[in-house]
């Protein structure tokens, strides 16, 4: 295990933050200042961060600019019926234009309800949980419970609205979402830290294909699927790495399997740096 994490803490102490954020979702919420207008730019940006990021960035681009200077205070009074039409001909993969007005409506409710994501987030939140899995899913549960017909015409949940919102209670990774509570939650590096009152160290790690093979290679999981039990077990062996800040090893990670020193075999490689460590 020492070694692992002497290796570990290596890659982060060696991470290029400043070149992640031009290649990251996480670019876009970086461009505003205040609290409000990061944490709603983030959201968006999170839920459009699958696929390929030459794909989703633009699509992400367009959809803020048309926001003006204020993503917040433009879904506050946003109605989707007067303001729909400016995202017309936007779309991207699985979520149709609807879809994506339909996300906004529901961000707008919300905000009028809380006033805030994070204000609706911690209402689910208990200091006793082990991990904001539970209060993931009670955020997500309230969302989905949000009247669609002023987008739809009737309140129905299409495929494409859905695929927004994935739960842990569904036994999703949760990738996403989780990317976008490190966000708003941890203080460190990239993040930003504006939730207060959920520990970094109650945050699960961000589950992709790259972090998953890494895992099972040090033996952090034996689980085969990518979902949220395998986020959660993974997250629990780098609490023995660092118990106050487990998801800082997410960027080491990715700096071995992005940067191309992962050659994605299955197997360890022979010239793998990783070679012969086992997590114990």
């Amino acid at each position: 295990m020492r070694e692992i994490k002497r290796l570990l803490d290596r890659y982060y102490k060696e991470y290029n933050f400043g070149e992640r954020i031009l290649h990251d979702p996480i670019e876009f919420p970086h461009r505003y200042k205040k609290p409000e207008d990061i944490e709603i730019a983030g959201f968006i940006a999170s839920c459009f961060a699958y696929g390929r990021v030459g794909l989703f960035k633009p699509v992400i681009g367009r959809i803020l600019s048309r926001m003006g200077g204020s993503p917040c205070n433009f879904l506050i009074d946003f109605k989707a019926r007067r303001d729909g039409s400016l995202f017309a001909g936007i779309k991207y993969r699985f979520n149709e234009e609807r879809d994506i007005v339909c996300l906004f409506h529901a961000i707008s409710k919300t905000l009028n309800a809380y006033k805030s994501i994070g204000d609706s987030f911690k209402g689910f939140y208990k200091k006793d949980d082990p991990d904001t899995g539970n209060a993931l899913t009670g955020f997500i549960d309230y969302i989905l419970g949000i009247d669609t017909s002023g987008v739809y015409g009737r309140n129905i949940k299409p495929d494409g609205f859905l695929q927004f919102f994935p739960s842990p209670e569904k036994g999703s990774a949760c990738k996403r979402m989780n990317l976008f509570l490190r966000w708003m939650i941890r203080d460190r590096d990239i993040d930003f830290g504006i939730w207060k009152g959920i520990p970094k160290n109650k945050l699960v790690i961000p589950l992709d294909t790259h972090i998953a093979r890494i895992s099972r290679c040090l033996g952090f999981t034996k689980r085969k699927a990518d979902n949220w039990k395998t986020a959660v077990e993974i997250t629990e062996a780098l609490k023995k790495l660092d118990p106050e800040d487990p998801l800082k090893y997410d960027f080491a990670m990715c700096h071995h399997g992005i940067s191309g020193l992962c050659e994605f075999k299955f197997t360890k490689c022979a010239k793998c740096a990783l070679k012969n460590l086992t997590y114990h």
